[in-house]
């Protein structure tokens, strides 16, 4: 089949490998009508992770059942089905648990799996022609309609972006009402925001410099800072305070919470510096979250941190070590929320919103491309290249298009 291999630091290619088999009579193969690139996977192009040459990237994966093992019960050939970016058991104690982001049974090196990424076991990714299932009956999720319908992208990212999303407002603890501030508009944040907005929050920030991703928090009613206009915690804080019928509702001592009630760092470990962009500085949005947030407020970070970091800005980074705001975070008595997904613990009901009609996650996409645009796809996503939100792979296409 043909699939994308990481060869190097930004380098990867189309290539011919062997097909996936049924291994274990709980196994499934699909064929795949699409997978994503996701941020995540920018991490191992750029060469910040331990990924081996040679591996099949993609943990975004949706398709049709091509083969089953024999005790695979639930799940016939034919049937369309989208798949957790986790590699999970459903039986180990995380998994019973719901913690499907930590199951213990499916990578001997750590507790958690996925497909086709550095350190989460031998999985081959999904941005090939087909893809190996384990514990099938576990981790295939089944869809409605048939591939290349209105509804194909929406369901793709049932794998991570959205369940990612909606998993970021749980730890934040967004309720109806509340405020929240959301740093980074990439695919997680903009659904972030909508997520945010399904559960009735009264205001929602995005903050980045990208003028295409703020225009798309602006297109679903969120409210666009752009944090090369100045500081965004306290373009928040003013902002709030400028408003006068927020002035006018508070009692004496509550404009000791000027900030927002909840924040999600939807960006991780490669943040910018606000004041100079081309600037790496991990801590950078963590730091504007414990600012913005108010005394007693949540925090979740869904945007990814690691352990290791061959290109850290120094040698603590390195090692995955970061100088956080602890005493302020402390004395506000931010509550704080982190981790991987556990894309189990939504997903059917994501899905159902979906085919209701209720929630269009799809509305980050900007291309849906062939598997030999895909090289060119990551250079150009990398660069943040303007218009790259949310780049899908079509396999089976010959030739691809930017989504209208």
């Amino acid at each position: 089949m043909k699939a994308i291999v990481y060869k190097d630091a930004k380098k990867v290619e189309l290539n011919e490998v062997e097909d996936p088999r049924v291994e274990t009579e709980t196994d499934a193969v699909i064929r795949i009508s699409t997978a994503g690139i996701c941020g995540s996977d920018l991490h191992m192009y750029e060469g910040r992770t331990s990924v081996e040459p040679g591996t099949v990237l993609g943990h975004e994966n949706m398709g049709i059942i091509e083969k089953v093992g024999s005790a695979v019960k639930s799940i016939r050939v034919g049937d369309r089905v989208v798949i957790p970016f986790n590699v999970a058991c459903g039986f180990c104690l995380n998994c019973e648990r719901g913690f499907t982001s930590a199951c213990l049974t499916v990578n001997a090196e750590a507790p958690s799996g996925g497909y086709g990424y550095a350190g989460m076991g031998p999985y081959r990714g999904g941005q090939a022609e087909l893809l190996r299932v384990p514990f099938a009956d576990f981790n295939c999720l089944k869809l409605p309609g048939t591939p290349g319908d209105e509804l194909e992208d929406d369901f793709l990212l049932l794998s991570d972006v959205f369940p990612t999303a909606f998993h970021s407002t749980e730890l934040a603890q967004v309720k109806p009402g509340c405020t929240i501030a959301i740093f980074g508009a990439g695919p997680v944040g903009l659904n972030a925001a909508l997520c945010s907005m399904l559960k009735g929050a009264s205001e929602v920030y995005v903050v980045d410099n990208i003028p295409a991703r703020l225009d798309k928090a602006r297109e679903i009613g969120a409210i666009p800072i752009d944090f090369s206009k100045g500081d965004p915690a306290e373009q928040i804080i003013e902002r709030r305070k400028s408003n006068p019928l927020i002035r006018a509702s508070l009692r004496p001592g509550e404009e000791k919470m000027p900030g927002v009630m909840c924040g999600i760092d939807a960006v991780g470990y490669q943040a910018r510096e606000f004041s100079a962009p081309r600037k790496e500085s991990p801590v950078e949005v963590l730091s504007s979250l414990v600012k913005v947030i108010n005394p007693t407020g949540n925090l979740g970070i869904v945007g990814v941190y690691t352990a290791e970091d061959p290109h850290g800005v120094n040698n603590k980074a390195k090692e995955g070590v970061l100088e956080l705001p602890w005493g302020e975070l402390f004395e506000k008595g931010i509550a704080l929320g982190t981790g991987q997904c556990p894309v189990k613990r939504y997903n059917r009901f994501l899905r159902d919103l979906i085919i209701a009609g209720r929630a269009k996650p799809s509305f980050i996409v900007s291309h849906r491309l062939s598997l030999e645009e895909a090289p060119d796809a990551y250079s150009k996503f990398d660069e943040r290249a303007p218009g790259y939100t949310k780049i899908l792979l079509k396999p089976a296409s010959s030739t691809g298009k930017k989504a209208a």
